[in-house]
């Protein structure tokens, strides 16, 4: 038994040893404070267990009894420094720090004063058995919390990250168990010995792989993100929209290291998506950057250092990602010119049937007027040669204003419209556009304008569209019209209202389309369906809008918006 008990020793020192190493060369590449925990209680902890055996177990030299007095101080110290490395995640208050480093200050000073320390065969004194009693409970009420905080922690965690941190809370809760036993049965020769050597050993492996866990482990504990990503990047390469892209990966990619929440942004800083709730409460928000964009993520703070290479991982996703939202990105710009070049080819089919269609009947009226003056002319009479020609100017003035207006447009969609925005008087320049364009029906239009209101626009452009949208009013609704204008730091207004019925809800959407006529706009008044097309235009060309909405209790409202210069 006692051979057994010995290679069993043996084997732990190679273990503890291995673990002490481990955790050193950890803290030697990254520097982070809760690395820097570990060694120092893998080290003090192998220190024990190698002193332990190159020390006898009877001292009979003073410095043979310092040393003693050492390693049993260094073994007091090894659960408070598990202690810390476990909550120097989540620091404890205050309170229960300084209550816990002060117990553990008087453990070791108490190691120091005892009066002696008794042999293997030698009958325990009052003084030592308290000492001892008072060592264990200190043991395992700190391994009890050490086990319970990483076990709990790691219920969030994904699968290498959880695994590590329950390993290490098994391996707190064994060597418990063993330093327990050993308390109980110090015979090296019995089955309890054994035991606890045994409880050590499930330890020392425990404490070994959850800090540093084989690759074949890792791979094996990670297969259920390592699904949800595969599955994720066959998604990607369907995916044809950034939106798609976003909506696919980024489950997978929070499942990769256990993200409460998860936004990706592009190079620009722009959001492009969000998953879960970025409520952080005692989570932890941290950023990682890669090329093509960053990741804002809530996290655990036990994330970093158990989850190292899932946040390489995770950079390898964001790469992907990066690609598969340029490619998405491409195929969407792609569509979308496909789509404008339909639509354009579209409207110039459309607008040229409707302007041929538009202009036949004038043309036809011209030409069969010209026709029958210079036949007939000698057959007339004088009030019917008046007349037709009546007729003749009319048609041609209407020829004349539907060209005008189609070289407008086509003026406006070649971006041959130059604006050059003039300090004007508004209400004295209104007054001048209802003169020219309804100088028998200016009664019937009211101005609630301030006289002294000034702004920046291009004259021959404001001229268009408040005589379009003025003609408009008069022509397709109702009495009186009210044109009205305002100003603030950022935007000239200017509106003109009807007391019609407004405009059919149907026919909104088309109101602003070229050669667009509502069934009851056809049947109250001529026209050519292209008034409020070139006054959108020509807003639109001086970087602002033209908006329509049905005005109260009845009646059509459209708004002028333009931008007010710097």
């Amino acid at each position: 038994m006692r051979d057994v008990t010995n290679f069993v020793q043996y084997v732990n020192l190679a273990l503890y040893t291995v673990a002490a190493v481990v955790a050193f060369r950890q803290w030697l590449q990254h520097r982070e404070r809760a690395a820097l925990w570990a060694a120092l209680t893998f080290t003090s902890l192998a220190i024990v267990v190698d002193a332990g055996r190159l020390l006898p177990e009877d001292p009979a030299v003073f410095w043979e009894r310092v040393l003693q007095r050492f390693e049993i101080a260094l073994l007091v110290l090894f659960p408070y420094l598990l202690y810390r490395f476990a909550v120097s995640f989540r620091p404890p208050s205050r309170p229960v720090a300084l209550f816990v480093g002060s117990l553990t200050v008087a453990m070791v000073v108490s190691t120091f004063l005892l009066p002696m320390i008794p042999g293997p065969d030698e009958r325990w004194p009052a003084s030592f058995a308290v000492y001892i009693a008072a060592f264990a409970v200190h043991w395992t009420v700190l391994s009890i919390v050490v086990a319970w905080t990483l076990w709990t922690a790691g219920r969030g965690e994904a699968g290498v990250p959880r695994r590590r941190m329950r390993l290490l809370a098994f391996a707190a809760t064994a060597i418990t168990v063993a330093l327990l036993l050993a308390i109980v049965a110090p015979d090296s020769d019995s089955a309890a010995a054994l035991i606890s050597q045994l409880f050590s050993t499930a330890s020392a492996i425990a404490f070994v792989v959850g800090l540093a866990p084989p690759a074949i482990l890792r791979t094996q504990w990670r297969r259920p993100e390592t699904a949800r990503t595969q599955e994720a990047i066959a998604g990607l390469m369907s995916a044809t929209t950034p939106r798609d892209v976003v909506d696919r990966v980024l489950g997978p990619i929070a499942a990769i290291v256990g993200a409460r929440a998860l936004e990706l942004r592009d190079a620009t800083g722009d959001v492009l998506g969000r998953h879960g709730s970025f409520d952080v409460g005692e989570e932890r928000v941290a950023e990682l950057d890669a090329p093509g964009g960053s990741i804002r993520m809530v996290t655990s703070p036990y994330a970093p250092f158990f989850g190292r290479d899932e946040l390489n991982v995770l950079r390898t996703m964001v790469v992907l990602t990066a690609l598969a939202l340029d490619r998405a990105r491409l195929f969407e710009n792609e569509r979308a010119a496909r789509v404008a070049l339909e639509r354009a080819d579209e409207v110039k089919t459309n607008f040229v049937a409707l302007a041929a269609h538009e202009l036949r009947t004038p043309v036809a009226t011209v030409h069969g007027l010209v026709e029958t003056l210079l036949v007939r002319r000698v057959e007339l009479e004088e009030q019917q040669i008046r007349e037709l020609e009546q007729v003749l100017q009319s048609q041609t003035r209407r020829m004349k204003s539907l060209v005008e207006q189609l070289l407008d447009l086509s003026r406006l969609d070649a971006d041959a419209v130059a604006i050059r925005p003039q300090r004007l008087v508004i209400r004295n320049r209104v007054e001048e556009i209802v003169d020219a364009t309804a100088p028998d029906r200016a009664a019937e239009i009211r101005l609630d304008v301030d006289p002294g209101l000034e702004a920046d626009i291009d004259p021959a452009a404001f001229d268009r569209i408040v005589s379009n949208l003025v003609v408009n009013a008069l022509r397709y609704g109702a009495t009186p019209v009210t044109v009205s204008a305002t100003q603030t730091d950022r935007h000239f207004r200017l509106s003109v209202e009807d007391c019609g019925d407004g405009v059919a809800p149907e026919f909104v959407p088309d109101l602003f389309e070229r050669f667009t006529r509502s069934n009851a706009s056809r049947s109250r008044a001529g026209g050519t369906g292209l008034g409020l097309a070139i006054a959108r235009s020509y807003a639109h060309a001086h970087r602002g809008d033209l908006i329509y909405e049905a005005a109260e209790p009845t009646g059509a409202r459209f708004q002028l918006v333009l931008p007010v210069a710097s």
